[in-house]
């Protein structure tokens, strides 16, 4: 995988609903995947035997246009999560000032180590709504996918979660890649 600090970041301003929204979600074990409410890391470690945290890169970023509402910069966390050495799910993270501030050391400090380890752990984080989107990769998110040698032959699904600390919110944005996709249709 020929993945570089000069490529962050790969994410791209996408369009997501409420599933109510959506008229048709992907036919079922997909759909299930979208909407558990539950950590996805962990149910994603349930279907591997080594499962690992590749970091893309993280920074602080303006967000896409009505991506992260209200806030004009956020720390940005892109990361690969793969199963048995692939790439399953192109994850973004978007955490404003304000939280960084309070959660420094536990965010800045994560390395290789899964966000949803820190989100589900303990009751400082309040897990919100879920929302889903399907949609054509652009320029980057396409190449990362190209270099990860999973071409792009139908709309990717994705979820994008809301999580609470206080009066803050953090916002965790999953797009499930190809390989990920056809696994899960064979479950």
């Amino acid at each position: 995988m020929s993945v570089t600090r000069l490529s962050f970041p790969y994410g791209e301003s996408i369009q997501w609903f409420s599933p109510e929204q959506i008229s048709e979600l992907p036919d079922s074990p997909l759909s299930e995947w979208l909407l558990s409410s539950g950590s996805l890391t962990q149910k994603l470690r349930s279907h591997c035997t080594k499962f690992e945290v590749k970091v893309l890169g993280e920074g602080t970023l303006t967000p896409f246009n009505g991506e992260f509402p209200a806030q004009r910069q956020a720390w940005v966390r892109e990361v690969l999560l793969c199963l048995d050495g692939v790439a399953w799910i192109f994850a973004r993270t978007l955490i404003p000032a304000n939280l960084l501030d309070k959660k420094e050391t536990e965010f800045l400090t994560l390395g290789a180590r899964p966000l949803g380890e820190l989100l589900f752990s303990n009751n400082d984080f309040t897990p919100g709504k879920i929302e889903v989107a399907h949609f054509t990769p652009c320029h980057r998110l396409a190449q990362l996918t190209e270099s990860l040698k999973q071409p792009v032959t139908r709309e990717l699904w994705g979820r994008r979660r809301y999580f609470s600390y206080d009066d803050e919110q953090l916002i965790v944005s999953e797009t499930f890649l190809p390989a990920a996709r056809k696994i899960i249709e064979q479950m």
